[in-house]
């Protein structure tokens, strides 16, 4: 039995006094939830704030995103040393606005998940595919392109968590069915079979898009979807406690 995950992240939302003031309501509700893991992932302004918040509780930091290298002359990015040291122990990596904003490409998510594994960060990483993708019917070959690039010379993969994100249900209201989604899942756990074998199968894969506490229940009742990474819902601490306790009650 897979252990559920629930992360929440919060993008570039809330000052530092929101986003304690969050985490510390999040942490207060979720004090008798067990047998999963709980990942906030504020800002990295704020990741000081709540990693002190989070403070002998059982709820885990995360970043957004991370440089591959651990020092240099790179403006404006954070390493994983520096992630490590202010409490994190998973990090974000690949996210569909990261590849569309900012022109992340596979080859820059393969760094990146290799560097967060050496450095004992567990990667989420995110794939999925554009409204424009799907219409083509070419889920598949670019999720799956995603998956096998982004893990390329990864020898080992039980630290890793895998975040299925179709971009066109990111942040529109829209959500994948949880038969679509269950598709993909279970084609992404069968390419990490085909690599890793059995180890594959204690791979927790999450589902992300427009989540709430109202459409997660029938999507974490699908065998291969593991949990969810939550964005807007994440933002307020019923609507997020909301999404765990489904999950929980669930798996």
């Amino acid at each position: 039995m897979r252990e559920w995950i629930v992360a929440g992240n919060w993008k570039m939302h809330n000052t530092v006094a929101e986003s304690t003031a969050l985490a510390k309501a999040i942490k207060e509700g979720a004090v008798d939830i067990k047998d999963g893991s709980v990942i906030l992932a504020p800002p990295f302004t704020s990741l000081h704030g709540v990693s002190e918040i989070l403070k002998g509780s059982d709820l885990l930091l995360a970043a957004q995103n991370m440089h591959y290298e651990d020092k240099g002359a790179f403006t404006g990015e954070v390493s994983a040393p520096m992630l490590k040291d202010i409490g994190c122990s998973y990090v974000i990596i690949g996210h569909s606005e990261r590849r569309k904003y900012f022109q992340e490409q596979n080859a820059d998510v393969n760094l990146k998940i290799k560097k967060a594994l050496s450095s004992e960060l567990t990667p989420i990483m995110c794939v999925g595919e554009t409204d424009e993708e799907r219409e083509k019917g070419i889920t598949q070959e670019i999720v799956g392109r995603q998956v096998d690039h982004g893990l390329k010379g990864v020898s080992r993969i039980e630290n890793i968590v895998i975040a299925y994100e179709p971009v066109w249900a990111i942040g529109t209201g829209k959500v994948a069915t949880p038969a679509q989604a269950q598709d993909v899942h279970a084609f992404i756990r069968k390419i990490l079979n085909e690599s890793y074998g059995k180890a594959a199968n204690g791979i927790r894969i999450l589902y992300g898009g427009s989540v709430t506490k109202d459409n997660i229940g029938d999507l974490i009742a699908m065998g291969d979807i593991d949990g969810a990474l939550v964005g807007g819902a994440s933002l307020k601490a019923d609507g997020f406690l909301g999404i765990i306790r489904e999950i929980s009650g669930k798996k």
